[in-house]
C-alpha cells in the first residue's frame, strides 16, 4: 500500500488555506451545537434541590436519573456513529440536535421519579452519536497535526457550556413563578426550544465531505482531501488485517475505553455535584449560584486551549495526558478538605485536569486506532467511556444519601484518575507522534 508521509503535505499553502477555512467556517458551529448540547444534559445539576421539593426526588434518585442517560448513550453510540458514517454530518448530527431538544422540552412535563428516570433514559438515546460524530467529523476533514488544536478548542466548547449554562440557568430560575410555572419548568422549555432552532439552521451551514464545500478552491479541496488519505492510508498500514469486531474488542482500544471512563468519573462528578457544593455557600442567590459555578470551567479553558496548541506542536501527547490525570486526582482530592469556597477553588484544579487530560486524549485516540474502525471505534471509546457518567453520580448520591457525605467517593475519583494516569503510560508507543509533525516544520 502507498502512504504518502505528512511532512510531504506539511508546507502546502493550499492545504494550509483549506484548514484555516475549516476552522473559520465549521469549528465555530459544531462548538455552538456543543455549547447547547452540554447545557442540555447537565442543567439538571442546579434544579436538583427544586426537584426534590416539588417531585419528591432525592439525592440517591437524583444520581441515578443523571445517570441513567449515560446508559442509553452507551447502549445508542455506536450505531449512531455508524449511520453517520453512512448519511453524513449534515443530516445526522442535525437530526440528533433537533431529537434532543424535543426530549430537553418534555422534561418540563415530569411529575415524578419515574418519569425523570424515563426522560432522562430518553436523552441518552436521542444524543447518542454526537460527540464521537464531531470527532469523526474532524478525522474526515483534517489531517492528525491539526486535530489536537481542533479538538481543543472543540472542547473549550464543553467547558464554555458550564461556564454559559451557569448564569443562564441562574437567569431562567429567576422565572419562578411567572405564567404560573416553576423555574425550573422555564429552563427546560427555553433551552430545549433553543436546541430545536439551532439545530434546524445548523443543517443549512454544516458540511459533511470536504468535496461538497463550495468555499474551498479545487486545489484547496484537492490537497486537504491528500492529507486527510494519506493519514487513513498510514493508520490502515499499521493495522493487522482483521475483522472489525476483533479490532473494536483489540486490548489497546479497552485500555483506552478505561483510560477515558477514569476521566468521565472525575467530569460528570463536577457536573452534577458542583452547583450543590457552591449552593452551600450562604447568602448566594440562584444567579449567583451560577456564576460562581462557572468560575472552575473558565480556568480550564484557558489550560486546555494552551495544552492543545503546545500538544500539537510537539507532537508529544502520551506525558501530558498522565500529567492531566494526576492534576484531576489532586483536585478532587483537595474537594473533601476546607469550606465551600475553598471546595470550589479545588473544583478549578481538578476542572483543569479534567479537561486537559480530555483535550489531549482525543488525538491519541483517532490516529490509534485502525483506519477501518475509526468511526464505531471512536464511539465504543466514548460510550464506554462515558458511563464513568453513569457510575459517579449514581454512586455518589447513593453516598450522599447514605452517609450524609461524599468524601469516600471523591476519594475513590482520586484512586481511579491515578490508575488512569499509570495506563496511559501503555497506549501504543509512538503511534501518538509518529503521524504527528511539529506545526512549524
Amino acid at each position: 500500500m502507498t502512504t504518502v508521509p505528512p511532512s510531504s503535505t506539511a508546507d502546502d499553502p493550499a492545504l494550509r488555506s483549506a484548514v484555516r477555512k475549516f476552522f473559520r467556517r465549521m469549528i465555530p458551529l459544531v462548538v455552538l451545537m456543543l455549547i447547547i448540547n452540554q447545557m442540555d444534559r447537565t442543567n439538571i445539576g442546579f434544579v436538583r434541590a427544586d426537584l426534590e421539593a416539588d417531585l419528591g426526588i432525592g439525592a440517591a434518585a437524583y444520581g441515578l436519573g443523571a445517570g441513567l442517560f449515560f446508559v442509553a448513550y452507551a447502549i445508542f453510540e455506536v450505531p449512531s456513529n455508524m449511520l453517520m458514517e453512512r448519511f453524513g454530518a449534515r443530516v445526522w448530527l442535525t437530526r440528533i440536535m433537533i431529537s434532543w431538544g424535543v426530549v430537553v422540552f418534555l422534561m418540563s412535563f415530569i411529575t415524578n421519579p419515574a418519569t425523570f428516570y424515563l426522560m432522562r433514559f430518553l436523552l441518552g438515546v436521542a444524543e447518542a452519536g454526537f460527540f464521537p460524530g464531531v470527532m469523526y467529523y474532524f478525522t474526515r476533514w483534517l489531517p492528525d497535526r491539526y486535530r489536537g488544536r481542533a479538538t481543543a478548542i472543540f472542547l473549550a466548547g464543553s467547558a464554555g457550556a458550564y461556564v454559559v449554562t451557569g448564569p443562564v440557568t441562574g437567569g431562567l430560575l429567576e422565572l419562578d413563578g411567572v405564567a404560573g410555572l416553576a423555574g425550573w419548568k422555564w429552563m427546560f422549555l427555553s433551552q430545549g426550544a433553543l436546541s430545536v432552532l439551532i439545530g434546524i439552521v445548523a443543517a443549512f451551514f454544516l458540511v459533511s465531505r470536504i468535496p461538497e464545500a463550495k468555499w474551498l478552491s479545487a486545489q484547496e479541496r484537492s490537497a486537504l482531501s491528500a492529507a486527510v488519505a494519506a493519514d487513513d492510508a498510514n493508520r490502515q498500514a499499521a493495522g493487522a488485517r482483521t475483522s472489525k469486531a476483533r479490532l473494536l474488542l483489540e486490548p489497546q482500544v479497552l485500555l483506552l475505553c478505561f483510560i477515558f471512563f477514569a476521566i468521565s468519573l472525575t467530569g460528570y462528578t463536577i457536573t452534577f455535584w458542583l452547583p450543590s457544593l457552591v449552593d452551600g455557600i450562604r447568602g448566594l442567590p440562584d444567579f449567583g449560584v451560577g456564576v460562581v459555578s462557572a468560575i472552575p470551567w473558565a480556568c480550564a479553558i484557558a489550560a486546555m486551549y494552551g495544552m492543545g496548541r503546545f500538544t500539537d506542536r510537539t507532537g508529544v501527547r502520551k506525558p501530558y495526558v498522565s500529567a492531566a490525570l494526576v492534576i484531576a486526582a489532586i483536585g478532587t482530592f483537595l474537594t473533601t478538605l476546607g469550606s465551600p469556597w475553598f471546595g470550589v477553588a479545588a473544583m478549578c484544579v481538578a476542572a483543569v485536569g479534567f479537561k486537559c487530560s480530555a483535550s489531549i486524549f482525543w488525538p491519541i485516540a483517532q490516529q490509534g486506532l485502525d483506519g477501518r474502525i475509526v468511526a464505531p471505534g471512536i464511539a465504543l471509546v466514548n460510550s464506554l467511556g462515558n458511563l464513568g457518567g453513569f457510575v459517579a453520580p449514581t454512586v455518589i448520591g447513593f453516598l450522599e444519601q447514605s452517609t450524609g457525605s461524599t468524601t469516600i467517593g471523591l476519594y475513590g475519583l482520586s484512586v481511579a484518575s491515578l490508575l488512569a494516569a499509570g495506563s496511559a503510560t501503555l497506549i501504543g508507543r509512538g503511534r501518538d507522534r509518529a503521524a504527528a509533525v511539529p506545526a512549524g516544520s
